[in-house]
């Protein structure tokens, strides 16, 4: 093995503040974006089975209390935030335009089921079904519609979904792709893009490329351009 002089130990190649910023920034965006979008949509789903309208309906014995879940009122919240849910996990598998599509369709599943939610929460026609249906009069309607604290919840949550898809569509393009992510760290083609692109991180990783039979000063094996033919 040649010795290896001092002039020839590639240095480490200065990172700047303002990638770091930028690298920074962009995790931290991510994670609030994961966070509201993934606590939005749970509490949407959770809220879509509570009881949301109740009402009194007059029959033969008289008055019949009835309720109506936020699933019976309307469906669109639940089918908004699983779309949320799916779209929240695609956008970090997509990438450039992809990406930004994948952001929009997040907020506009959160817009689309907060609006169904406050809107949701005056509707009577399931409790005008279930009217008909106990006194089997199909002229039925229920009396005083008495709204619960669950379709605001819902509404409110899904504002959440719409925030992490707002930040998706500021911040997306900052974000690692999921491919990225899950790539071995420790594989020839992830060791190779490490040293076109940061050069070694430490004197001893010099040593271990030389134990694995690596020439670190060879640019034919640190993959970098204008190697050996």
């Amino acid at each position: 093995m040649g010795g290896v002089s001092a002039a020839s130990v590639p240095q480490p190649r200065p990172t700047r503040a303002g990638d770091a910023a930028v690298a920074t920034g962009g995790r931290r965006s991510l994670a609030v974006a994961l966070l509201l979008g993934a606590l939005g949509a749970t509490v949407v789903l959770l809220a879509s089975g509570q009881t949301w309208t109740r009402g009194t309906v007059t029959a033969t014995g008289g008055s019949i209390s009835l309720d109506a879940a936020g699933g019976e009122v309307t469906g669109a919240p639940t089918a908004l935030a699983i779309v949320g849910l799916a779209a929240l996990v695609a956008v970090l598998a997509a990438r450039g335009p992809g990406r930004r599509l994948v952001a929009l369709l997040l907020a506009l599943s959160g817009a689309g089921a907060s609006l169904a939610a406050f809107l949701g929460g005056s509707d009577s026609a399931a409790l005008d079904a279930e009217a008909a249906r106990t006194t089997g009069d199909t002229a039925a309607r229920v009396g005083t519609l008495t709204q619960t604290a669950w379709p605001a919840v819902a509404g409110t949550a899904a504002l959440l979904i719409l925030a992490a898809g707002l930040i998706a569509l500021r911040y997306g393009s900052a974000w690692p792709t999921m491919s990225g992510r899950y790539e071995r760290e420790g594989g020839p083609r992830a060791r190779a893009v490490r040293r076109r692109t940061t050069g070694p991180d430490r004197p001893e990783d010099l040593w271990k490329a030389l134990d694995r039979g690596e020439d670190p000063t060879d640019p034919d094996e640190t993959g970098a351009p204008g190697g050996r033919g």
